[in-house]
């Protein structure tokens, strides 16, 4: 590494080649979260198993996915980032293989529910915030940008090579393929990443003086609970961490596990509808880095609100199409340009609010907040679909509460200062 980090000084800082290769592990991490979408019609035709009991053990997933984060972030804080995702990503590996071995619900729960969920809630957004924080002092929006665009591209890479794949040879070759890719990332973190700049007596991007980010002390549970206490104590956190439950409540919940089996509905074959969903993560790959260079310039609760307000607009819009070729490319371009765009201004007002320590650690408890919002949504869907055999309701209840969500935020401008302008 240092030698690599001679090499690239001249050039540019190696603060990049470390959100390259983190990148590189949330975009598959991204793939393993993106994968029930494309495999619970397919596990409901093979195991026999109803909608609602393999929603359910996605959603335990995707709320362990969110639950994970502050504790993440407090152990790597503690630990380290280096062994903390290296253990990550070997369980992850470990349990996206064992998933072709289940044969009963409480296994499906076990394996994709807990054990995906724990090892994906590790490599997770918070990892990028917390490299962010540590790595880089100036064009931090930027950053964030480019490592939460892993999350469409992971989508983009993934989703149409395993629904070809769940097509021609099973869910279960899909489920072995991606648990190789996870385990081909080990040696990459290994090799690429330090555990901070001045093991390389470098500085973070953008800093005047040498990097003097000292590991955690104290018990990782403690550190967790003791930044969730400073942190409710402000209404930012708690402004933040709803809109997050909305954010989850309307992307990877509602749109990432029940877009595809909402197009079977609708005569498009399953292919094809994840065709759709590679392509809002192309346009999202765009929205999301314009998104980090915007929140390094502009107030972000203001984009914050554009984002919620045209995302509940372009769910409302969705169950009333025809699913013909143009309005299904007219929600995608709109749903996909703006995705996960929330994620860089969000990461912006708490690093602003809640300084470089506690920030990772709230931002992961604001995550877990994204994490309910899904599991509600992916669990919620499902059942109103078993129930009423119609995604309209689901749809309608995301859209509102994206419109709602976008109200808050604009009120927040007149209940504070006239503007909170992340720093340059």
């Amino acid at each position: 590494m240092h030698r690599l980090a001679r090499w690239t000084g001249q050039r540019f800082h190696y603060a990049w080649i470390v959100a390259a290769a983190i990148f590189v592990a949330l975009l598959t991490a991204a793939g393993v979260r993106s994968m029930p979408g494309v495999l619970l019609v397919p596990l409901m035709a093979d195991l026999g198993w109803d909608r609602a009991t393999i929603s359910f053990a996605i959603s335990v997933g995707i709320a362990l996915y969110g639950l994970t984060g502050p504790f993440a972030a407090a152990v790597m804080q503690r630990f380290g980032i280096r062994r903390t995702l290296l253990a990550a990503l070997v369980m992850l590996s470990l349990a996206v293989a064992t998933t072709t071995l289940v044969r009963t619900p409480w296994q499906m729960v076990l394996t994709w529910g807990v054990l995906t969920g724990l090892g994906t809630g590790t490599v997770a957004l918070v990892l990028g915030a917390t490299i962010v924080n540590r790595w880089f002092k100036k064009r931090r929006g930027l950053a964030m940008g480019l490592l939460t665009a892993s999350t469409a591209t992971g989508q983009l890479v993934f989703l149409p090579i395993l629904a070809n794949m769940v097509e021609t040879t099973g869910w279960r070759t899909a489920s072995l393929l991606v648990a190789i890719a996870v385990a081909l990332v080990i040696p990459i973190v290994f090799l690429l990443v330090p555990e901070r700049p001045a093991d390389l007596g470098l500085s973070a991007y953008g800093a005047d003086d040498r990097d003097a980010d000292t590991p955690g002390i104290g018990n990782p549970l403690t550190n967790a609970f003791s930044a969730l206490g400073r942190g409710v104590r402000k209404p930012v956190f708690w402004l933040l961490w709803s809109s997050f439950f909305v954010c989850g409540l309307s992307t990877n919940g509602l749109i990432g596990t029940h877009l595809i089996a909402l197009c079977l509905d609708h005569g498009l074959p399953e292919v094809r509808a994840a065709g759709l969903l590679a392509a809002m993560g192309l346009l999202d790959l765009v929205g999301t880095t314009v998104s980090g260079w915007l929140s390094d310039r502009y107030d972000n609760r203001i984009l914050l609100a554009w984002y919620y307000g045209l995302r509940g607009i372009s769910l409302l819009f969705l169950p009333f199409s025809d699913f013909s070729f143009f309005e299904l490319s007219l929600f995608a371009i709109f749903y996909g340009l703006d995705w996960i765009a929330t994620v860089p201004p969000t990461v912006r007002l708490a690093t602003r609010e809640f300084g470089d320590r506690d920030a990772p650690i709230l931002f992961g408890w604001i995550s877990a907040g994204h994490q309910m919002g899904a599991a509600t949504a992916a669990f919620g869907a499902g059942l109103l679909r078993s129930e009423l055999d119609t995604y309209l309701h689901a749809f309608l209840i995301a859209g509102a509460a994206c419109i709602l969500i976008a109200i808050a935020l604009l009120g927040a401008l007149f209940m504070r200062r006239p503007s909170l302008i992340a720093a340059e």
